[in-house]
């Protein structure tokens, strides 16, 4: 299918939410079920609700103690029959990276991800429409016009008749196409320090070969003890990678070590609840860029339940 509309993203949930905005305006027509089908539920197991989609009314009951759903006036989707519905804002790597091929399937691609440059800075995105497309409008949301704007429509077309029929030396032709719509969306500040903190921690490093943390991973990590104990909800799995050098057993277990390590001084330093947290490794499993082995060596901060 030809991508008709390109979505760019400065934030991994508010990205997602862009794809969906793309969906319901290149198919105005869609329902609830619709979209659920177009985007099931399997795409994004980390959301921590049970539904990728919801009415905006049973949604905000899941935002009592903490964002689980996107819900703002300029956030949620109208549906075809004019209903609104949420969409679920925790979004993993992974469940993201589901997100974009499955918009493939729709028209609607992504451009490269750029993560918020700094701290505190707003997330949101923008829709680019391709190769001359234009968005078609619902049957139901077009109204009959007043009498009056018919007759501005005919004074306006009998002026065009008029000016193509009065002799001219020159000819102008203005063409004006219209080629993107922007929409920022709000930004969720306890998933925006998460992301935060997940970068300074990997900027940190670990020393080659070792599950030692130095100073600096120790700072971010009790940066997001504070997160945590103000959303005592918030749950988490800190996933280790490593990269394709070496033995692969021997990266398996460093990339748990060094999950469990960051696991262990939440625990032990900052008083977190051990049922709030998971550790696990990957090893060299799931690299992201198979070109740049610096880039595989990090560590994932997952939020898994609220």
């Amino acid at each position: 299918m030809k991508n008709n509309i390109r979505v760019y993203g400065k934030s991994q949930n508010r990205t997602a939410l862009g794809v969906m905005h793309a969906y319901t305006t290149m198919f105005p027509h869609a329902t609830l079920a619709d979209i659920r089908k177009a985007f099931p539920n399997g795409i994004n197991p980390d959301k921590g609700v049970p539904e990728l989609f919801m009415p905006v009314g049973e949604a905000m009951k899941f935002n009592d103690k903490i964002s689980l759903y996107f819900v703002m006036p300029d956030e949620v989707l109208t549906m075809g029959d004019g209903s609104k519905v949420a969409v679920a804002q925790v979004w993993s790597r992974p469940s993201f990276e589901r997100i974009v091929e499955q918009g493939k399937l729709y028209g609607v691609e992504v451009a490269e991800f750029e993560k918020t440059a700094k701290p505190g800075q707003r997330g949101g995105y923008r829709l680019e429409y391709l190769n001359g497309y234009v968005p078609p409008v619902p049957a139901n949301g077009r109204k009959g016009l007043a009498w009056w704007v018919w007759l501005i429509i005919a004074f306006a077309v009998a002026a065009v008749i008029a000016a193509l029929l009065w002799p001219r030396e020159k000819e102008i032709v203005v063409q004006e196409t219209v080629v993107e719509r922007q929409t920022v969306v709000r930004d969720t500040v306890y998933m925006q320090q998460i992301e935060d903190i997940e970068r300074n921690f990997n900027a940190a490093q670990f020393a080659v070969a070792s599950a030692d943390l130095n100073d600096d991973a120790k700072i971010a990590l009790h940066d997001l003890a504070r997160v945590m104990r103000r959303n005592p909800d918030l749950k988490l799995r800190i996933t280790g990678h490593t990269s394709a050098e070496g033995d692969p057993a021997s990266n398996q277990t460093l990339s748990e070590n060094r999950a469990r390590a960051a696991v262990d001084f939440l625990i032990h330093r900052e008083n977190i609840d051990e049922s709030r947290l998971e550790a696990s490794g990957k090893g060299s499993s799931e690299p992201i860029d198979p070109d740049n082995a610096e880039a595989n060596r990090r560590t994932e901060f997952e939020i898994i339940e609220q």
